[in-house]
């Protein structure tokens, strides 16, 4: 007989500490800090013009406008308000999944198609700071490979744009793998960003079901498809190494909870040796990794998988030609020859902190609100027991990485889209709500704004 999993209820004090009242203090206080940060963000960038951003804190400028996906984002804002919470319920597990992939590709497109096709989707990977820039030089991909520490620097010769630069190879040739197979061009590269990237919904979904039990997941389940992260997630490349490393995470968490764990631990390390080689950035994916091997009852038994699996990729590339830690050391250079040597760290430290909320919106603001209140008034005994706290643990350890990125001054703004990959695991936080019709309502028309008064820089 199949066991109906426990119910987390929302009225125990551990899983609801402080009530509306708090969560409303928590949301406006989070308002205060956007706020803040545009005020003081265009006082910076019109008077010495060191932010390099047009709208602070967002890569992007303020143009109201609409386009063919405005009638499609806010009917499928309607449907998951005032379908979604009950279809979480009724829905078998299997199904319920493909509906957060389907409900978040349709949100996905639709806000990207608010900026029309060429600029919402076809030409997004096509400007001069993108990967597609550069397929034509990838003609011989071992040559190219060895040779890519060359062209880091902004003075070395034909010098690699700012995003190709940026990463290791792996993102670029994730598009000239693509071009390869027929599929090259900036709607084919666009149409994957979206299709691959809005699977990490999924992939958080069934790490939240493995670690903190199935009620947390399929409250989190339309906050994960109703997501303002959809703006970004559609539009960069970030969405895609978003899913990648989302994948990874949920893989290992199958492995040590004990689902196939030679497989899906041998898959979880592949999975986190192509991230790393898609950003430097997502190494950070670490602190999260070590979350869920906490929550996995401690079970060590898939590691050498793991271990396995993840070796493989840096030494295909270190076979190839490319040194990881020596293009790293370049990129740090690059970075201060560039932007972000320009923009100031004691504005931004703050400041990417309001942009992740633009990207996560006021419900997660109150979602990890009420987690923090579940972690400290849990006793430490208890932490790894109950769901509510084991979600909060993860959700947390997302919020870590962040912030660590954040201090390390080499996210100086662009963090609504560099921060995906550590966004998303903020957003479960939602399944701590209480009404969440209201809160969900608040998320669609946060990012509805957004999208139709800001043409954004992705």
């Amino acid at each position: 007989m199949k066991r109906t999993p426990p119910r987390t209820d929302l009225r125990d004090p551990a899983v609801r500490p402080g009530g509306a009242a708090a969560d409303a203090y928590a949301v406006a206080a989070a308002g205060l800090l956007v706020l803040a940060a545009a005020l003081v963000g265009t006082h910076l960038q019109n008077r010495y013009g060191t932010l390099r951003v047009g709208w602070p804190p967002l890569v992007g400028g303020w143009m109201p406008h609409a386009g063919p996906g405005t009638p499609a984002a806010l009917a499928v804002a309607v449907a998951v308000v005032a379908y979604g919470p009950s279809l979480t319920v009724r829905l078998p597990w299997w199904p319920l999944l493909l509906a957060v992939w389907g409900g978040a590709l349709a949100w996905t497109w639709s806000l990207a198609l608010v900026d029309g096709w060429q600029r919402g989707v076809a030409g997004r990977l096509t400007t001069r700071h993108e990967y597609l820039q550069v397929i034509d030089r990838f003609q011989d991909v071992p040559e190219t490979l060895r040779d890519f520490h060359a062209h880091i620097l902004i003075g070395a010769p034909d010098n690699w744009p700012a995003h190709v630069a940026g990463h290791p190879p792996g993102a670029t040739l994730t598009f000239v793998l693509l071009d390869r197979i027929g599929l090259g061009g900036g709607a084919w590269a666009g149409a994957f960003v979206v299709t691959a990237g809005t699977t990490a919904a999924v992939a958080v979904l069934v790490t939240v079901r493995r670690l903190a039990g199935e009620d947390l997941a399929r409250r989190a389940a339309p906050f994960l498809v109703l997501a303002p992260a959809a703006m970004w997630t559609g539009t960069s490349a970030d969405g895609w190494f978003a899913a990648v490393a989302a994948w990874a995470l949920a893989l290992l968490a199958l492995a040590v909870t004990g689902r196939r764990p030679a497989w899906t631990g041998l898959g979880a390390g592949l999975l986190f040796g192509v991230t790393v080689y898609l950003s430097y950035g997502l190494t950070l994916v670490a602190v999260i990794a070590a979350a869920v091997l906490l929550l996995g009852a401690r079970r060590l038994r898939p590691l050498p998988y793991v271990a396995a699996g993840f070796l493989v990729v840096p030494a295909v590339f270190t076979a190839l030609g490319f040194d990881w830690w020596e293009a790293y050391r370049l990129l740090v250079t690059r970075y201060h020859q560039g932007a972000g040597g320009v923009r100031p760290y004691g504005y931004w430290v703050w400041a990417n902190l309001a942009c992740t909320v633009l990207v996560v919106g006021p419900a997660t603001v109150a979602g990890l609100r009420r987690g923090g209140g579940v972690l400290l008034g849990t006793a430490r005994a208890a932490l790894l027991r109950g769901p509510a706290p084991r979600l909060a643990l993860l959700a947390g350890s997302a919020l870590l990485a962040l912030l660590i990125a954040d201090l390390s001054g080499m996210s100086k703004a662009e963090t609504e889209r560099i921060w995906l990959p550590f966004a998303l695991w903020l957003l479960p936080a939602c399944s701590f709500l209480p009404g969440p019709r209201g809160w969900l309502a608040g998320q669609a028309a946060l990012a509805l704004l957004l999208n139709h008064l800001v043409l954004t820089g992705w």
